[in-house]
């Protein structure tokens, strides 16, 4: 295809009434069974629902690029200037028979667009709720109600960044799976939850009544850095997926039959280029595919030990001892489904597990870091501020 072929948005308003139909059927499910509670009530279950379908749509995402479907429709947001497959089928067909193996097959061209309807259908869940958490922040100020659990900016927020999202997505087929956009449209994906997350842990406590719970500063600031170190292994490992590195060590806990293998970190961790390419348009090399994945195995132990640290700590705090025990649970599987894909050559039910681990694991410690705050300071003794 031409450069000026790749956007192509005369089926966008079609694509658009598909993800209105999809969002459709969850809001009336909604609508239906929350139909005698609250508004605070109906807004806390459609956040809940929206984080929940996020969630899945992550998992989806991770289905279409392990079957290599990403470019199932070469084209955006369409398929070959259609709303559908069934529409492009000769294109596609086309496509097939030149290269029966090739990126272009009936049957990703399906992935990619179910992938794309229900991205478009969780927009439209995100929309819904920004307007209506807007429109009761408006109707309670006029009245003089009581203040929302959830400020109006955080689900704006994260409209602004599931349309973020989308360009990602957009970028992620017209630039041929670059692997910089392809890791950024996977970490923009896991912001999504932890936005979500945000909203929902506070739904939650004033549903509940209860207050953020206090950890000191040192086990508030661990619980942070662990945050961090998960957000790096997942950039890790999505940078191993998008350059086909899993396969680069067959071995654990070794590799290639070493402690150390050769590697090649300057042309592993070259950022800005093709896939399989140097920015120079020369190959990648098996050394440089090495250090990727070998550099994703060996932050992994660091972190593995870091939730395991965490969830020992959080385990003795009341109101945290749930989360303690899915950080734990996480870790080891992470563990389990990052050794399969080792071991048993990558198969797509471990590569999806180990993705759905990592998301689960991003809710998990947001809904943590949210429930939580630093103790506050206690004055020292004799400094009560009472005349003595």
């Amino acid at each position: 295809m031409e450069h000026s072929d790749l956007y192509d948005l005369s089926p966008a308003l079609q694509l658009m009434l598909t993800g209105l139909l999809v969002a459709s059927v969850p809001l009336l499910w909604l609508w239906m069974r929350h139909r005698g509670a609250s508004a605070v009530r109906r807004l806390q279950a459609l956040t809940v629902l929206t984080l929940f379908l996020t969630f899945d749509l992550v998992l989806f995402g991770a289905f279409t690029r392990l079957t290599d479907s990403g470019l199932g429709c070469p084209d955006w947001p369409g398929c070959y200037g259609h709303a559908s497959p069934v529409g492009a089928r000769g294109q596609i067909a086309a496509a097939q028979s030149a290269m029966p193996t090739g990126p272009v097959t009936h049957g990703k061209a399906w992935v990619e667009m179910v992938h794309r309807y229900l991205a478009t259908g969780v927009g439209v869940l995100i929309l819904t709720l920004t307007v209506a958490t807007w429109w009761l922040a408006r109707q309670r100020r006029r009245r003089g109600g009581p203040v929302l659990p959830v400020h109006p900016a955080w689900p704006a927020l994260t409209l602004v960044w599931v349309c973020i999202q989308g360009a990602f997505g957009a970028l992620t087929v017209t630039w041929r799976l670059f692997p910089a956009i392809v890791v950024l449209h996977l970490a923009g994906g896991l912001i999504l939850l932890a936005l979500l997350c945000a909203q929902a842990v506070r739904h939650a406590q004033a549903r509940g009544g209860y207050r953020p719970v206090e950890l000191p500063p040192a086990l508030r600031a661990g619980l942070a850095l662990t945050c961090a170190m998960l957000a790096l292994q997942i950039l890790l490992g999505g940078w191993v997926s998008t350059n086909y590195a899993v396969l680069a060590c067959e071995q654990f806990p070794t590799c290639q039959g070493s402690w150390w293998p050769p590697m090649d970190f300057a042309q592993g961790f070259q950022v800005w280029r093709p896939l399989g390419l140097l920015q120079d348009g020369s190959n990648i090399s098996f050394a440089a595919l090495t250090a990727i994945h070998y550099v994703h195995r060996l932050f992994a132990y660091a972190l593995f030990l870091a939730l395991g640290l965490l969830a020992w700590r959080l385990w003795r705090v009341p109101g945290l001892a749930r989360a303690a025990r899915w950080l734990a649970g996480l870790a080891l599987w992470q563990f389990a489904t990052g050794l399969s894909n080792v071991v048993l050559d990558w198969p797509l039910i471990a590569a999806v597990s180990h993705t759905g681990g990592a998301a689960a694991l991003v809710l998990a410690l947001s809904w943590a870091f949210f429930s939580s705050r630093p103790a506050a300071a206690r004055p020292a003794a004799g400094f009560s501020g009472s005349p003595s």
